[in-house]
């Protein structure tokens, strides 16, 4: 089995993981130019951003060639996932591929702009997270085949949302004095968005992930709007497996 995943704050990490099979970075794919994977089993493990799937999977899954007989996908989200099912369905069927088996989990919604970071916490028993989890993991080891369905209504959510898509997000973001310069948002971003000389200087191409104000050691990058000074990095993932995955 083989699992490509994008994480930011580990939890698409952590759920790739639990498949026990050969896990692999998307955003590494990208950069190093391989998109071709063959395997009995193949998995696409995402977070929800904007109610859909992240830019750099799709920008990946149109380039990527896949040969599988059981291809799954798994959308991690906090609130609301939105139209991501539906949209990861379109793409694979533009590029040649179905898929056998597509659900969602919900874990600690970390968007700053929407929510405090304790509070997620705090709720993040009542998630039930690992039961759903070892559901979702064992219905993939058994060759489940299941399509998690949504109204044709979240088709209007994802449209507004891509309406009101911040182009020029970065601006968003301020450094305080606590900045040590450790290049820590640099190593964490997936598109090498960010250069530090004696602090982050953020490029063009956000893809309003977070990895960075979330990862960051000294707690000194802050978002506009932003309703906790909290951050939040999935525990059973390190901040070594995070670089890993997006240097």
């Amino acid at each position: 089995m083989k699992v490509l995943y994008f994480t930011a704050t580990g939890n698409s990490l952590y759920v790739a993981k639990s498949f026990g099979g050969e896990t692999y970075s998307i955003p590494r794919l990208l950069k190093e130019g391989h998109f071709h994977f063959e395997d009995e089993k193949i998995g696409i493990v995402f977070p929800v951003f904007h109610n859909s799937v992240p830019k750099l999977v799709e920008e990946f899954l149109d380039k990527v060639t896949i040969r599988s007989k059981y291809i799954f996908g798994i959308a991690t989200y906090g609130m609301y996932s939105g139209a991501a099912t539906r949209t990861l369905i379109e793409i694979g069927k533009r590029n040649g591929f179905d898929f056998s088996y597509i659900n969602e989990i919900v874990m600690v919604d970390n968007y700053l702009p929407g929510f405090e970071m304790k509070k997620q916490q705090g709720g993040e028993a009542k998630k039930l997270i690992e039961e759903h989890l070892s559901q979702i993991v064992n219905e993939v080891g058994i060759d489940r085949k299941y399509i998690r369905k949504h109204s044709a209504a979240t088709e209007l959510i994802r449209y507004l949302n891509l309406k009101l898509y911040d182009k020029e997000f970065e601006k968003n973001f301020t450094v305080d004095a606590s900045c040590n310069g450790c290049k820590t948002c640099e190593r964490v971003c997936p598109v090498d968005n960010i250069k530090v000389n004696k602090q982050p200087d953020f490029q063009s191409n956000c893809q309003h992930c977070l990895a960075c104000i979330q990862n960051c050691p000294q707690k000194a990058i802050h978002l506009k709007n932003e309703k906790s000074t909290e951050r939040f990095v999935n525990s059973n993932i390190t901040l070594r497996e995070i670089i890993d995955a997006n240097k």
